[in-house]
């Protein structure tokens, strides 16, 4: 039996950091996504996830480097997880969404990558 790992997200781009020191240019940014709903006091509540993405340029992906915050998109890609060593020297795990496809929602040119 093949297993399945995949996500679909479309939100808002929070904080954008262009990686550098491998082949291709990459960008490591935050996504908000919200869902609002009725809580048990009939108030309404926005509750907001953010998500950690890491998309690489590839033959299908083009100015990535134009990704800003505040930026609608639509991600496609993988979770994964992998330990990481803070500045205190406590390992911690992270979760993270490795892009396969990026597509900028409301955009006169939308921005893809496929990997």
């Amino acid at each position: 039996m093949e297993h399945l790992n995949r996500i679909e997200l479309r939100g808002n781009v929070g904080n954008v950091k262009m990686l550098s020191g491998s082949d291709k240019p990459a960008a490591f940014f935050s996504l908000a996504t919200s869902k609002a709903y009725n809580g048990k006091d009939g108030n309404p509540v926005i509750e907001t996830t953010w998500h950690n993405i890491l998309a690489f340029e590839g033959k299908n992906i083009r100015d990535l480097q134009t990704l800003v915050k505040g930026d609608k998109v639509y991600v496609v890609g993988r979770i994964r997880n992998h330990k990481i060593t803070g500045p205190d020297g406590v390992e911690r795990n992270r979760d993270e969404v490795l892009a396969s496809r990026v597509t900028r929602i409301d955009a006169e040119e939308p921005l893809s990558c496929e990997l």
